[in-house]
C-alpha cells in the first residue's frame, strides 16, 4: 500500500499571484526551504501551509525534491507580515517572500553562524552629559509602553534623537529581547553601528545591500537567534528575522528612500508600522521633517507625538539668510554674498557644505542661434554635460554621446551651457579657493560604499574644507566642523507639477541646514533664490516645520490629494506609445464599475524612457477597500488578457510616491 503524502504549499518567486501545491512524505515545518520542480527548472520555496485538499487532482501534483531546512526559517509573525505587505501592495508573495532574502538564502545554502552569546552586561557606561527635560519625557513616555503604539518622535536637527532610541533600546535589551533599527541610506549605517556598538554589548548587526553576500547572509542568520542583538539596516531590513522582537526604530522616517521603486514597491516605514502591530510592541518613528502622513496620523491621534524643539549641549540653531538673486551677476551659480561668506568662514578653519541637487557639469548644451539642444535617443530628456571626461550623458537612462563644440541643427553656432551642476560648481570653486580641498559627494564621484566611505571620512578629519554634494549629504549626517551651509538653486521646486515638491523640498532644506552648526561652533545657513518671499520659504525658516507642513495639508485636504484621500497608480509600459494607452485604457473600462475615482490615461512626466513609453491610471478612494477591490479587479483583467503578451509590463504602485 502506497505512503499517503502530505499537500505542501509553497511559496516560489514568479510573477504569477499564487501558491503552488506539492506533495512530501512528512509534514514539512511553515516557514522553511525546500528545494521542487516549477516547469524545466528546479526553484527554491518557503513552505506557507499544509492543506487537506488541493484544488488539482493528486496525481496532477509534482513531489518536493529536496527539504533544506528542517526547523522554520521564518516564524509564522513574519510570515504573517510577508502576507500582509503581498496583498496590501499587489505583489506576488513568493516575489516578496524571496525577493527580500540575502541571496545566499535565497539560492538555498545552508548558513550556519554561531550562537550569539548573552553578555552580562548589555549597557556600557553612559556618556556623562545631561539630558534636556523633552528627552527624558521622550525616554520614561516609550519605556512605560508595553504594548503596540506608534511615537512620532519630532526633533529639530541636533536635538538628540538618536540619544533617546539609545535609552528606550536600552530597556528593551534588558528584557532579553531584540531591536530593529531602521535608516534610510546605506551611508548612515557605519555611524548608526559605531555609536550603538560603542553603547551596547550585544551583537549590532548590520544588513544592507552594501555588504557582501556572505557578510550579508551571516548577519541575517544571526538575527534568527533569540538572545538580545540589534539589527541596523535599511529598506530590506524591516523583514529581519528577529523572534524577540521589543521595538523598532525608523529614523529620518520621511525619507522618500524607505519606499521601494522598483519590483516589489513596498514602504519600509508603513511595513514597520504594520510589524509592530502584529509583534503588540512600540514603534518610534524620528524625524526632524516629519513627512505630512506621520503627521495627519498624530492630529488624527493615531500616533503619539514626542517633540524634542532644541538642541542638546550649547549648541544653537543656524542663522538663516534667504539670498535675492534677482539681477545679481553670479559666478557659476554662486552669488557674490556667498562667496564673500564663504572666505569668512574658511579663513577661521572651518568646513563649508554646498547643496545643489543636480550633478554633472550643466545640465543643458543650447544653440543660441536655432534653439537646438543635445536630445537623449532614447528619452524624452536633454543630456547633461560632464567634463571629465568631456561628452553628453542622459540621467535617465545612461545613454552616452561624444561631445559636440557646434549646433547640430544649424551648423552655424557653438553650444552654449545653461545651468550649474556639481561638476561645474567644483570647477570653479577650485578658481575661487586654490588654496582648499574641495570634496565633491554625488553619484558620478560616489560609485561604491568604499569610495562612499572615503569621503565622509575626508570630511570627518578635517581634510576636505569645501563639501559639494546632492542629496546624498542632506540625510543625518554630523559634520561636527561644517558652519555654513547654502543651497545653491531652491526655486526649482517651487513651481513643480508634483504635488508632493513643496514638501520634498522643506525637508531637503531643513536637513541640509541642519549639518550647520551642530557643535559649539555657531552655523549659518545661506539660500541663493528669485523668491525670497515666497510664502512656503518664509513660514519654514520663520515659524516651524509644523507650521509649514499643516499649510500643505490643508491644500491637500482641499485638492483632495495623499494623505487625506488614498492613491495607488497603474503605469503601463511598452515599445509602442498607441499598445501602451489602448491596455490603460481597457484596464479603466474593467474596473470602472468600483465605487473609486480613476483618471484617463495620464503619460508619465517623461514620457518616453531608455526606448520605452509609459503612461498611468491614477486610482483614488476615501475608502481604502474600494481602492483594493478596484487593484484586484485589475489583476483579474490581467489574466483573463492574455493579448497583451509582452507587448505590454505594468507595475502597480499602492501609495505612490514618484511619477516619473
Amino acid at each position: 500500500m502506497p505512503m499517503k503524502k502530505n499537500i505542501i504549499q509553497l511559496a516560489i518567486p514568479t510573477p504569477l499571484r499564487r501558491s503552488f501545491d506539492y506533495l512530501h512524505e512528512t509534514v514539512l515545518p511553515i516557514g522553511s526551504r525546500v528545494q521542487a520542480p516549477f516547469g524545466r527548472r528546479s526553484v527554491v520555496g518557503i513552505v506557507t501551509a499544509h492543506l487537506h485538499k488541493s484544488d488539482f487532482p493528486i496525481d496532477k501534483l509534482k513531489s518536493i525534491s529536496a527539504v533544506i531546512d528542517q526547523t522554520p526559517l521564518i516564524d509564522e509573525k513574519l510570515l504573517a507580515l510577508y502576507q500582509w505587505a503581498s496583498d496590501y501592495y499587489h505583489h506576488p508573495l513568493g516575489d516578496v517572500l524571496l525577493g527580500t532574502l540575502p541571496k545566499k538564502i535565497r539560492d538555498g545554502k545552508n548558513i550556519v553562524v554561531a550562537e550569539n552569546n548573552s553578555p552580562s552586561a548589555i549597557e556600557k557606561p553612559l556618556p556623562d552629559f545631561a539630558l534636556t527635560f523633552e528627552q527624558i519625557t521622550a525616554i520614561e513616555t516609550i519605556q512605560r509602553t508595553k504594548t503596540f503604539q506608534t511615537f512620532l518622535l519630532a526633533g529639530v536637527t541636533g536635538s538628540g534623537k538618536t540619544e533617546v532610541y539609545l535609552r528606550a533600546i536600552a530597556e528593551v535589551l534588558k528584557k532579553q529581547q531584540q531591536a530593529l533599527v531602521l535608516v534610510p541610506e546605506i551611508a548612515l549605517t557605519p555611524q548608526t553601528v559605531q555609536r550603538f556598538e560603542a553603547r551596547f554589548s550585544v551583537p549590532v548587526l548590520a544588513l544592507h545591500s552594501g555588504l557582501t553576500d556572505k557578510k550579508r547572509s551571516d548577519a541575517w542568520m544571526s538575527a534568527t537567534h533569540e538572545t538580545p542583538c540589534i539589527v541596523i539596516g535599511t529598506r530590506s531590513a524591516v523583514f529581519a528575522p528577529l523572534r524577540k522582537l521589543g521595538i523598532i526604530i525608523v529614523d529620518e522616517e520621511h525619507d522618500i528612500s524607505f519606499k521601494q521603486q522598483s519590483g516589489f514597491r513596498y514602504s519600509a516605514r508603513d511595513v514597520a508600522v504594520m510589524r509592530a502591530k502584529m509583534n503588540d510592541i512600540p514603534v518610534v518613528l524620528g524625524s526632524a521633517t516629519p513627512s505630512l502622513e506621520s503627521i495627519r496620523n498624530t492630529n488624527e491621534k493615531k500616533y503619539f507625538l514626542l517633540i524634542l524643539p532644541d538642541r542638546t549641549g550649547i549648541a544653537t540653531q543656524p542663522t538663516v539668510t534667504l539670498h535675492n538673486i534677482r539681477n545679481e551677476i553670479l559666478q557659476q551659480g554662486l552669488s557674490p554674498a556667498l562667496i564673500e561668506c564663504m572666505h569668512h568662514h574658511l579663513k577661521k578653519n572651518q568646513q563649508v557644505l554646498l547643496f545643489l541637487n543636480r550633478r554633472g557639469f550643466a545640465p543643458v548644451a543650447l544653440c543660441h542661434q536655432c534653439g537646438w539642444s543635445a536630445m537623449c535617443q532614447h528619452c524624452d530628456a536633454r543630456m547633461t554635460v560632464h567634463e571629465n571626461p568631456k561628452r553628453f550623458i542622459c540621467h535617465h537612462c545612461g545613454y552616452l554621446e561624444k561631445w559636440v563644440r557646434t549646433c547640430q541643427s544649424c551648423q552655424q553656432s557653438e553650444l552654449t551651457l545653461m545651468g550649474v551642476g556639481t561638476e561645474q560648481l567644483e570647477t570653479v570653486l577650485t578658481t575661487l579657493f586654490p588654496d582648499k580641498n574641495i570634496c565633491r559627494i554625488d553619484r558620478d564621484q560616489v560609485k561604491t560604499f568604499t569610495q562612499l566611505e572615503k569621503k565622509l571620512k575626508a570630511v570627518h578629519e578635517g581634510t576636505a574644507d569645501i563639501i559639494v554634494g546632492t542629496q546624498m549629504i542632506v540625510k543625518g549626517h554630523h559634520f561636527e566642523n561644517v558652519t555654513l551651509v547654502a543651497a545653491i538653486d531652491v526655486d526649482q521646486a517651487l513651481f513643480s507639477g508634483d504635488f508632493r515638491a513643496t514638501e520634498r523640498l522643506g525637508q531637503s532644506l531643513l536637513q541640509v541646514a541642519g549639518r550647520a552648526g551642530r557643535a559649539e561652533k555657531p552655523g549659518e545657513v545661506f539660500i541663493q533664490t528669485h523668491e525670497p518671499h515666497h510664502p512656503l520659504l518664509e513660514i519654514l525658516f520663520s515659524k516651524t516645520y509644523f507650521d509649514f507642513a499643516n499649510l500643505i495639508l490643508a491644500e491637500r485636504k482641499l485638492a483632495k490629494l495623499p494623505p487625506f484621500v488614498p492613491m495607488a497608480s497603474i503605469r503601463a509600459e511598452g515599445k509602442q506609445k498607441e499598445t501602451v494607452i489602448a491596455f490603460l485604457h481597457a484596464a479603466k473600462q474593467a474596473i470602472k464599475k468600483i465605487p473609486i475615482s480613476i483618471s484617463d490615461p495620464v503619460p508619465a512626466t517623461m514620457e518616453k524612457k531608455a526606448g520605452v513609453y509609459r503612461a498611468f491610471l491614477f486610482l483614488q478612494s476615501a475608502q481604502r477597500q474600494c481602492l483594493n477591490q478596484a487593484l484586484s479587479q485589475f489583476i483579474l483583467f490581467i489574466d483573463k488578457r492574455k493579448s497583451h503578451g509582452r507587448s505590454v509590463r505594468f507595475v502597480i504602485d499602492v501609495d505612490p510616491m514618484e511619477f516619473g
